[in-house]
C-alpha cells in the first residue's frame, strides 16, 4: 500500500474523532488505531521491601491507601487508556456500571472515559470483584491512571 495513501488515513482519522480504522485493499490491509490498545497497568512493588508491621488485632486486612503520593495499590488496576474525563455512568442520569463490592466479568463495561468528544467505554480486562473506584466522577484523568481496583 503507498504510504501516501497511509498518511492520508491518519489524517482522516485525526480530522474525524474516530478510534479506529481498518481498510482492506486487495491483499494489503492497515489498521490505525488511535488509542492503542486499551490495557490495564500493574503497578510493580517498591524497590525497598518495607519494614513488617504487625497484624492488626481484629485479624482484618490493613485498609488500603489510595492511589496518591506513591503507595502501593491491593488488586488488579484498570487504568485510563487515554487522557479524558472520567465517567461512572452512561449518562448523567443512570445508574453507574459498577459499585465497590459488586462482582464483573471480562469484558463487561466499567466507565466512560471521554476524550475529544468521544465517549470511550472502559471494559474490565479480568474478572474479580470490585474493591475501589480511585477517580471521581466527571474528574480529569490522565494516560495510565488507575481508575478502578479488582480483586
Amino acid at each position: 500500500m503507498d504510504i501516501r495513501k497511509v498518511k492520508k488515513l491518519i489524517e482522516l482519522l485525526e480530522e474525524s474523532g474516530i478510534a479506529e480504522l481498518e481498510i482492506k485493499e486487495g491483499d494489503d490491509s492497515v489498521r490505525i488505531n488511535r488509542y492503542g490498545q486499551q490495557t490495564a497497568v500493574s503497578y510493580p512493588p517498591p524497590a525497598a521491601p518495607a519494614p513488617a508491621q504487625p497484624a492488626p488485632a481484629s485479624g482484618e486486612a490493613p485498609a488500603e491507601p489510595a492511589a496518591e503520593g506513591g503507595e502501593e495499590l491491593q488488586g488488579h488496576a484498570i487504568c485510563s487508556p487515554m487522557v479524558g474525563t472520567f465517567y461512572r455512568a452512561p449518562a448523567p442520569d443512570a445508574q453507574p456500571f459498577v459499585e465497590v463490592g459488586q462482582e464483573v466479568r471480562e469484558g463487561e463495561p466499567v466507565c466512560i472515559v471521554e476524550a475529544m468528544k468521544m465517549m470511550n467505554q472502559i471494559e474490565a480486562d479480568r474478572s474479580g470483584r470490585i474493591v475501589d473506584i480511585l477517580a471521581e466522577n466527571g474528574e480529569p484523568v490522565e494516560y495510565g491512571q488507575p481508575l478502578i481496583l479488582i480483586q
